[in-house]
């Protein structure tokens, strides 16, 4: 059966790397791209909403309405993660993606033709993390030598709050702490997992399966299901 998939981005952001050499890219072309990888027995992609759209004025029931049909009935939300995903000074009701990661990771009831209620599960996660205008992946993720093994900062303060509170929240993770007394997390200890954009088009079936697997195991993890 084909996957159900939402994918919750900033449309127009253009701080990223252009895809080809005549046209500037925004994150919507990098959406497009990421359709394209998928295996051809996938579900439709169920797209997020458009910069234009102002939540200032609605409230929770209206935008609800306006999501529901989209993300109630998929199984996998995908966040993109770009430099600018975040609009500087806007509470982050204010913005559509943490109502989008709200929204996916709620158990919903909805009723049936028949009138019977249907539960949705909490939908697996992903971010995929694009490079900037310069290629890196370093605001969002970079390599450090503080430890013989190396390792990965991620700067969560780049990020909305609730896919914050959903980084490294297993519960009993292997951690430890170095010498200059930085946490360092071993195995895969966040729901919404981050996979590098160059990492995640060589095996996209890799990493969606890896987010299905945390779902199936939902119990593990500390989940933030609501808005601050």
């Amino acid at each position: 059966m084909g996957r159900k998939i939402f994918v919750s981005y900033k449309y127009a952001d253009t701080s990223v790397e252009n895809l080809n050499s005549w046209s500037n890219s925004a994150v919507r072309d990098y959406v497009n791209e990421f359709e394209s990888l998928l295996d051809s027995d996938t579900d439709d992609i169920y797209k997020g909403e458009g910069d234009d759209e102002d939540l200032s004025n609605l409230d929770e029931e209206t935008i609800w309405n306006k999501l529901k049909d989209r993300i109630y009935d998929s199984t996998l939300t995908v966040i993109m993660i770009s430099p600018n995903m975040k609009e500087p000074g806007v509470p982050d009701k204010q913005q559509w993606i943490p109502w989008e990661v709200s929204y996916s990771l709620k158990e919903t009831s909805r009723k049936n033709k028949n009138g019977d209620p249907i539960t949705s599960r909490t939908n697996a996660m992903i971010a995929i993390v694009l490079p900037d205008s310069y290629g890196s992946y370093s605001y969002y993720l970079e390599g450090k030598t503080c430890c013989p093994s190396n390792c990965v900062t991620h700067h969560t303060e780049r990020l909305f709050q609730i896919i914050k509170d959903n980084k490294f929240n297993l519960t009993n993770a292997s951690k430890r702490t170095c010498d200059n007394g930085q946490t360092i997390w071993s195995g895969d200890v966040s729901y919404i997992g981050a996979v590098k954009w160059k990492d995640f088009k060589t095996n996209p079936n890799y990493y969606i399966n890896a987010s299905y697997d945390r779902q199936d195991n939902t119990d593990n993890f500390n989940i933030v299901k609501t808005i601050a």
